[in-house]
Protein backbone atom coordinates (compact mmCIF):
# COMPACT_ATOMS: atom_id res chain seq x y z
CA UNK A 1 0.00 0.00 0.00
CA UNK A 2 1.52 3.72 -0.50
CA UNK A 3 2.18 5.45 2.28
CA UNK A 4 0.81 8.94 3.27
CA UNK A 5 2.80 11.85 2.47
CA UNK A 6 4.69 12.95 5.62
CA UNK A 7 2.81 16.65 4.69
CA UNK A 8 -0.35 15.30 4.80
CA UNK A 9 -0.09 13.64 7.70
CA UNK A 10 1.28 16.91 9.67
CA UNK A 11 -1.79 18.98 7.91
CA UNK A 12 -4.46 16.74 9.35
CA UNK A 13 -2.73 16.29 12.57
CA UNK A 14 -2.44 20.00 12.97
CA UNK A 15 -5.92 20.49 11.99
CA UNK A 16 -6.78 17.48 15.03
CA UNK A 17 -5.00 19.90 17.57
CA UNK A 18 -6.69 23.06 16.59
CA UNK A 19 -9.94 20.82 16.61
CA UNK A 20 -9.19 19.24 20.05
CA UNK A 21 -8.36 22.47 21.48
CA UNK A 22 -12.43 23.35 22.19
CA UNK A 23 -14.68 21.94 20.52
CA UNK A 24 -16.77 21.02 23.36
CA UNK A 25 -16.05 24.03 25.30
CA UNK A 26 -17.81 26.21 22.54
CA UNK A 27 -20.44 23.86 21.30
CA UNK A 28 -21.36 21.61 24.12
CA UNK A 29 -21.14 18.85 22.31
CA UNK A 30 -18.62 16.17 21.80
CA UNK A 31 -16.18 15.10 18.90
CA UNK A 32 -18.68 12.84 17.12
CA UNK A 33 -20.59 15.51 16.55
CA UNK A 34 -18.54 17.87 15.14
CA UNK A 35 -16.86 15.87 13.08
CA UNK A 36 -19.85 13.95 11.23
CA UNK A 37 -20.24 17.50 9.48
CA UNK A 38 -16.83 16.18 8.13
CA UNK A 39 -17.29 14.22 4.16
CA UNK A 40 -16.11 11.61 4.26
CA UNK A 41 -13.56 11.19 1.47
CA UNK A 42 -13.68 7.25 0.74
CA UNK A 43 -15.26 5.22 -1.22
CA UNK A 44 -19.06 3.99 0.89
CA UNK A 45 -17.52 0.13 -0.12
CA UNK A 46 -15.94 -1.73 2.86
CA UNK A 47 -16.09 0.86 5.32
CA UNK A 48 -16.17 -0.58 8.73
CA UNK A 49 -15.59 2.40 10.55
CA UNK A 50 -17.40 5.73 10.58
CA UNK A 51 -15.17 8.70 9.94
CA UNK A 52 -16.39 10.98 12.88
CA UNK A 53 -14.86 8.04 14.92
CA UNK A 54 -11.66 7.42 13.24
CA UNK A 55 -11.61 11.11 13.57
CA UNK A 56 -12.42 11.02 17.30
CA UNK A 57 -9.72 8.72 18.33
CA UNK A 58 -6.96 10.20 16.26
CA UNK A 59 -7.64 13.14 18.30
CA UNK A 60 -8.18 11.76 21.24
CA UNK A 61 -4.46 10.46 20.48
CA UNK A 62 -2.81 14.08 19.49
CA UNK A 63 -4.34 15.19 23.03
CA UNK A 64 -2.31 12.65 24.79
CA UNK A 65 0.55 13.30 22.85
CA UNK A 66 1.20 11.80 20.10
CA UNK A 67 2.05 13.74 16.73
CA UNK A 68 3.51 11.78 14.24
CA UNK A 69 1.54 9.05 12.78
CA UNK A 70 3.37 5.69 13.95
CA UNK A 71 2.21 7.06 17.65
CA UNK A 72 -1.06 8.04 16.48
CA UNK A 73 -2.05 4.71 14.93
CA UNK A 74 -0.44 2.76 17.84
CA UNK A 75 -2.16 4.55 20.53
CA UNK A 76 -5.71 4.38 18.58
CA UNK A 77 -5.04 0.46 18.31
CA UNK A 78 -4.60 0.33 22.19
CA UNK A 79 -7.27 2.66 23.22
CA UNK A 80 -9.32 1.19 26.27
CA UNK A 81 -12.88 -0.53 25.38
CA UNK A 82 -14.51 2.39 27.31
CA UNK A 83 -13.07 4.76 24.71
CA UNK A 84 -13.92 3.07 21.59
CA UNK A 85 -17.59 2.67 22.90
CA UNK A 86 -17.63 6.10 23.11
CA UNK A 87 -16.53 6.93 19.79
CA UNK A 88 -19.04 4.56 18.26
CA UNK A 89 -16.92 1.70 16.92
CA UNK A 90 -18.35 -1.37 15.84
CA UNK A 91 -18.30 -4.59 18.13
CA UNK A 92 -16.95 -7.86 16.76
CA UNK A 93 -18.50 -11.65 17.19
CA UNK A 94 -17.52 -11.61 20.59
CA UNK A 95 -19.41 -8.13 21.80
CA UNK A 96 -15.93 -6.31 21.89
CA UNK A 97 -15.05 -3.14 20.25
CA UNK A 98 -12.65 -3.05 17.61
CA UNK A 99 -10.43 -0.07 16.90
CA UNK A 100 -9.48 1.18 13.37
CA UNK A 101 -6.27 -0.87 12.08
CA UNK A 102 -3.15 1.30 11.47
CA UNK A 103 -3.81 1.05 7.63
CA UNK A 104 -7.34 2.33 7.81
CA UNK A 105 -5.99 5.48 9.51
CA UNK A 106 -3.29 5.94 6.73
CA UNK A 107 -5.56 5.72 4.36
CA UNK A 108 -7.53 8.15 5.79
CA UNK A 109 -5.30 10.64 6.55
CA UNK A 110 -3.79 10.09 2.83
CA UNK A 111 -7.79 10.79 1.44
CA UNK A 112 -8.89 13.51 3.86
CA UNK A 113 -7.41 17.09 2.93
CA UNK A 114 -6.60 19.20 5.99
CA UNK A 115 -8.39 22.37 4.48
CA UNK A 116 -11.11 20.18 4.09
CA UNK A 117 -11.40 19.22 7.25
CA UNK A 118 -10.57 22.33 8.38
CA UNK A 119 -13.57 24.39 6.63
CA UNK A 120 -15.67 21.69 7.23
CA UNK A 121 -15.62 21.89 11.27
CA UNK A 122 -15.37 25.79 10.72
CA UNK A 123 -18.37 25.96 9.43
CA UNK A 124 -19.82 23.33 11.62
CA UNK A 125 -18.94 25.23 14.78
CA UNK A 126 -19.83 28.94 13.26
CA UNK A 127 -23.14 27.52 13.13
CA UNK A 128 -23.35 26.95 16.43
CA UNK A 129 -21.99 30.20 17.43
CA UNK A 130 -24.90 31.54 15.68
CA UNK A 131 -27.08 29.57 17.40
CA UNK A 132 -26.24 30.13 20.52
CA UNK A 133 -25.44 34.15 19.65
CA UNK A 134 -28.13 34.94 16.87
CA UNK A 135 -27.86 38.18 14.69
CA UNK A 136 -30.87 40.37 15.50
CA UNK A 137 -34.18 40.16 13.11
CA UNK A 138 -34.45 43.18 10.70
CA UNK A 139 -36.13 44.57 7.03
CA UNK A 140 -34.32 42.65 4.15
CA UNK A 141 -31.41 44.84 3.16
CA UNK A 142 -31.01 46.68 6.35
CA UNK A 143 -28.16 46.74 9.02
CA UNK A 144 -29.20 44.23 12.12
CA UNK A 145 -26.95 46.22 14.27
CA UNK A 146 -27.86 49.82 13.44
CA UNK A 147 -29.25 51.87 16.26
CA UNK A 148 -32.97 50.66 17.90
CA UNK A 149 -35.76 52.87 18.64
CA UNK A 150 -33.67 54.34 22.20
CA UNK A 151 -31.11 55.10 19.62
CA UNK A 152 -28.22 52.77 21.28
CA UNK A 153 -25.86 50.93 18.74
CA UNK A 154 -26.15 47.04 19.68
CA UNK A 155 -22.99 44.92 20.03
CA UNK A 156 -21.93 43.24 16.68
CA UNK A 157 -20.90 40.10 16.03
CA UNK A 158 -16.96 39.99 15.63
CA UNK A 159 -14.13 37.95 14.29
CA UNK A 160 -10.25 38.42 15.11
CA UNK A 161 -7.67 36.90 12.30
CA UNK A 162 -4.24 36.64 13.43
CA UNK A 163 -1.61 33.57 13.04
CA UNK A 164 -0.73 31.40 15.16
CA UNK A 165 1.74 28.16 15.99
CA UNK A 166 0.53 24.91 16.50
CA UNK A 167 1.80 23.41 19.16
CA UNK A 168 1.48 19.51 19.43
CA UNK A 169 2.52 19.65 15.80
CA UNK A 170 5.82 19.14 13.62
CA UNK A 171 6.41 19.17 9.96
CA UNK A 172 9.49 17.06 8.70
CA UNK A 173 11.78 19.68 8.86
CA UNK A 174 11.26 19.97 12.35
CA UNK A 175 9.35 23.09 12.10
CA UNK A 176 6.14 23.41 14.08
CA UNK A 177 3.19 24.68 11.16
CA UNK A 178 2.21 27.78 11.17
CA UNK A 179 -1.54 28.84 10.37
CA UNK A 180 -3.81 31.83 9.96
CA UNK A 181 -7.17 31.72 11.91
CA UNK A 182 -10.02 33.29 12.85
CA UNK A 183 -11.77 33.39 16.05
CA UNK A 184 -15.03 35.22 17.61
CA UNK A 185 -14.47 37.53 19.97
CA UNK A 186 -17.07 36.75 22.44
CA UNK A 187 -16.21 33.22 23.48
CA UNK A 188 -12.63 32.89 20.87
CA UNK A 189 -14.09 29.91 18.78
CA UNK A 190 -11.82 29.11 15.81
CA UNK A 191 -14.31 29.23 12.89
CA UNK A 192 -11.57 29.19 9.88
CA UNK A 193 -8.23 28.57 9.55
CA UNK A 194 -5.55 28.26 6.73
CA UNK A 195 -2.22 27.41 6.05
CA UNK A 196 0.72 29.65 5.99
CA UNK A 197 3.52 28.16 3.85
CA UNK A 198 7.32 28.11 4.58
CA UNK A 199 7.91 30.85 2.34
CA UNK A 200 4.87 32.93 2.74
CA UNK A 201 3.33 35.34 5.37
CA UNK A 202 -0.27 35.34 6.47
CA UNK A 203 -1.29 38.71 4.02
CA UNK A 204 -2.14 36.09 1.08
CA UNK A 205 -4.49 33.41 2.92
CA UNK A 206 -6.06 36.82 4.74
CA UNK A 207 -8.56 37.24 1.99
CA UNK A 208 -9.52 33.36 0.76
CA UNK A 209 -9.87 33.00 5.01
CA UNK A 210 -12.41 35.30 5.41
CA UNK A 211 -14.34 34.52 1.71
CA UNK A 212 -14.60 31.19 2.44
CA UNK A 213 -16.06 31.98 5.72
CA UNK A 214 -18.62 34.01 4.31
CA UNK A 215 -19.99 31.09 2.21
CA UNK A 216 -20.50 29.58 5.19
CA UNK A 217 -22.02 32.19 7.15
CA UNK A 218 -23.29 36.00 6.04
CA UNK A 219 -20.70 38.30 7.46
CA UNK A 220 -22.42 41.34 6.60
CA UNK A 221 -22.28 43.89 9.73
CA UNK A 222 -19.21 41.67 11.15
CA UNK A 223 -16.73 43.28 12.72
CA UNK A 224 -12.91 41.93 11.72
CA UNK A 225 -9.86 42.90 13.69
CA UNK A 226 -6.12 42.10 12.62
CA UNK A 227 -2.90 43.34 13.31
CA UNK A 228 -0.46 45.79 11.91
CA UNK A 229 0.60 43.39 9.09
CA UNK A 230 -3.17 43.40 7.60
CA UNK A 231 -3.40 46.68 7.58
CA UNK A 232 -3.52 46.64 3.80
CA UNK A 233 -5.52 48.87 1.96
CA UNK A 234 -6.59 46.03 -0.34
CA UNK A 235 -7.81 44.21 2.90
CA UNK A 236 -9.57 47.36 3.82
CA UNK A 237 -11.68 47.50 0.22
CA UNK A 238 -11.95 43.67 0.62
CA UNK A 239 -13.63 43.76 4.48
CA UNK A 240 -16.32 46.91 3.01
CA UNK A 241 -17.25 46.08 -0.73
CA UNK A 242 -17.45 42.09 -0.97
CA UNK A 243 -18.11 41.19 3.19
CA UNK A 244 -20.36 44.09 4.11
CA UNK A 245 -18.29 44.35 7.02
CA UNK A 246 -16.65 46.56 9.49
CA UNK A 247 -12.99 46.42 10.38
CA UNK A 248 -10.26 47.46 12.92
CA UNK A 249 -6.93 47.96 11.93
CA UNK A 250 -3.35 49.22 13.41
CA UNK A 251 -1.79 52.05 12.20
CA UNK A 252 2.45 51.41 12.77
CA UNK A 253 5.90 52.06 10.89
CA UNK A 254 4.34 49.37 7.52
CA UNK A 255 2.45 52.46 6.97
CA UNK A 256 4.15 55.39 7.71
CA UNK A 257 2.24 57.83 5.49
CA UNK A 258 -1.24 56.85 7.45
CA UNK A 259 1.00 56.48 10.47
CA UNK A 260 2.55 60.27 10.17
CA UNK A 261 -1.01 61.63 9.39
CA UNK A 262 -2.69 60.52 12.08
CA UNK A 263 0.27 60.90 14.47
CA UNK A 264 -0.55 64.65 13.33
CA UNK A 265 -3.71 64.86 14.87
CA UNK A 266 -4.57 66.67 18.19
CA UNK A 267 -4.87 64.11 20.47
CA UNK A 268 -3.54 65.77 23.97
CA UNK A 269 -6.74 68.20 23.29
CA UNK A 270 -9.00 65.19 22.52
CA UNK A 271 -11.08 64.38 25.71
CA UNK A 272 -11.03 61.03 26.90
CA UNK A 273 -13.98 58.90 26.12
CA UNK A 274 -13.75 55.43 27.99
CA UNK A 275 -11.76 54.25 30.66
CA UNK A 276 -11.10 50.64 32.16
CA UNK A 277 -8.61 49.68 34.57
CA UNK A 278 -7.20 45.75 34.84
CA UNK A 279 -5.96 44.19 37.67
CA UNK A 280 -4.11 40.52 37.23
CA UNK A 281 -0.95 38.35 36.48
CA UNK A 282 1.37 40.53 38.65
CA UNK A 283 0.24 43.90 37.35
CA UNK A 284 -2.18 46.91 37.03
CA UNK A 285 -3.15 48.33 33.71
CA UNK A 286 -5.16 51.84 32.60
CA UNK A 287 -6.06 52.41 29.43
CA UNK A 288 -8.11 55.24 28.50
CA UNK A 289 -9.32 55.71 24.49
CA UNK A 290 -9.70 58.81 22.54
CA UNK A 291 -11.79 59.02 19.56
CA UNK A 292 -11.70 61.25 16.65
CA UNK A 293 -13.87 61.55 12.91
CA UNK A 294 -11.14 60.45 10.76
CA UNK A 295 -9.42 63.62 8.60
CA UNK A 296 -10.77 64.04 4.50
CA UNK A 297 -7.00 63.79 3.71
CA UNK A 298 -6.50 60.07 4.88
CA UNK A 299 -5.19 58.07 2.30
CA UNK A 300 -6.51 54.84 3.33
CA UNK A 301 -10.39 53.57 2.45
CA UNK A 302 -13.60 53.64 4.19
CA UNK A 303 -12.60 54.90 7.43
CA UNK A 304 -14.82 56.56 9.28
CA UNK A 305 -13.67 57.15 13.03
CA UNK A 306 -9.83 56.94 14.44
CA UNK A 307 -8.46 56.58 17.98
CA UNK A 308 -5.73 56.68 20.08
CA UNK A 309 -5.15 54.17 23.28
CA UNK A 310 -3.02 55.12 26.09
CA UNK A 311 -2.32 52.62 28.08
CA UNK A 312 -0.35 52.86 31.95
CA UNK A 313 0.94 49.69 33.64
CA UNK A 314 2.54 49.04 36.78
CA UNK A 315 4.49 45.61 37.47
CA UNK A 316 5.70 44.61 41.05
CA UNK A 317 9.38 45.44 40.06
CA UNK A 318 9.17 47.32 36.91
CA UNK A 319 6.87 50.73 35.50
CA UNK A 320 5.85 50.67 32.40
CA UNK A 321 4.19 54.08 30.57
CA UNK A 322 2.66 52.92 27.19
CA UNK A 323 1.12 55.07 24.50
CA UNK A 324 -0.61 52.69 22.03
CA UNK A 325 -2.63 53.27 18.94
CA UNK A 326 -5.19 50.60 18.44
CA UNK A 327 -7.81 51.41 15.35
CA UNK A 328 -11.15 50.12 15.74
CA UNK A 329 -14.71 50.78 15.21
CA UNK A 330 -16.49 52.70 17.79
CA UNK A 331 -19.00 49.81 19.70
CA UNK A 332 -18.56 51.74 22.74
CA UNK A 333 -21.68 53.12 24.18
CA UNK A 334 -20.28 57.05 24.02
CA UNK A 335 -19.59 56.47 20.19
CA UNK A 336 -21.96 57.56 17.47
CA UNK A 337 -23.22 54.54 15.41
CA UNK A 338 -22.29 54.56 11.74
CA UNK A 339 -24.57 56.51 9.47
CA UNK A 340 -27.22 54.15 7.92
CA UNK A 341 -25.96 52.46 4.39
CA UNK A 342 -22.00 53.41 5.40
CA UNK A 343 -19.69 50.89 7.09
CA UNK A 344 -17.48 52.16 9.32
CA UNK A 345 -13.74 51.04 9.52
CA UNK A 346 -11.55 52.72 11.96
CA UNK A 347 -7.47 53.41 12.09
CA UNK A 348 -5.65 54.71 14.62
CA UNK A 349 -2.00 56.00 15.18
CA UNK A 350 0.24 54.65 17.61
CA UNK A 351 3.20 56.92 19.44
CA UNK A 352 6.19 54.88 21.28
CA UNK A 353 7.52 56.72 24.55
CA UNK A 354 10.88 55.40 26.34
CA UNK A 355 10.15 51.35 27.49
CA UNK A 356 6.71 51.49 24.66
CA UNK A 357 6.22 48.86 22.54
CA UNK A 358 3.96 48.59 19.59
CA UNK A 359 0.23 46.80 20.82
CA UNK A 360 -1.87 44.56 19.64
CA UNK A 361 -5.79 44.25 18.25
CA UNK A 362 -8.49 45.01 20.61
CA UNK A 363 -11.13 42.93 21.12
Amino acid sequence: MPRAPVDAVVEVVAALVTVAAGVREATGEGLLECFAAVPDPRDRRGRRHSLASILGLCTAAVLAGEVDLVGITAWVASAPQDLLAAMGLRRNGFGVHVAPHPDTVERVFAALAAQDLASSVGAYLLGRYLQAHPVPVSEPGTDPWAAGPDGKPKLRHGLAVDGKAVRGAVGPNGAIPYLLAAATHTDTVVVAERAIGPKSNEVPQFQPLLRALAQAGDLTGWVITADAGHTVRAHARFIHDELHAHYVMTAKANTPKVFARLDAMPWDTTPIAHTTTDTGHGRWEKRTIRVLDAPDDLDFPHVAQVFLIDCAMKRSVVSLAQRGGIGGISLDPMANPAPKGKKKGTIACQETNGHAQAYGVTR
